[in-house]
């Protein structure tokens, strides 16, 4: 489990210890630290985390991965949960 507070202007990406594994509804989630099973609800979901990787923030994830401008906070919402259960973390800057 993660301490930090997420914050929409960090870099982050999936946990090192987490796997995705697609699904017609989203992804399963699979920590193999923990052993824990989880799931993404959704596709575009899914999209926003694996974009998180390769964007500068997450604010920028979302963008990327074409997150309509009115659900954009729900899903900022949603990545904190994520950096809380320990499926993404802050990643660094360099």
């Amino acid at each position: 489990m993660s301490t930090d507070q997420f914050a929409p202007d960090r870099p982050y990406r999936l946990s090192s210890s987490v796997a995705l594994r697609p699904e017609p509804f989203g992804a399963l989630v699979y920590d193999f630290t923990t052993r824990k099973l989880s799931f993404l609800k959704t596709q575009l979901l899914v999209n926003v985390v694996r974009e998180l990787e390769n964007q500068p923030d997450a604010r920028s994830a979302l963008l990327s991965a074409e997150v309509p401008e009115a659900e954009q906070q729900r899903y900022l919402d949603a990545l904190a949960g994520l950096l809380s259960a320990g499926t993404i973390e802050a990643r660094g800057t360099s």
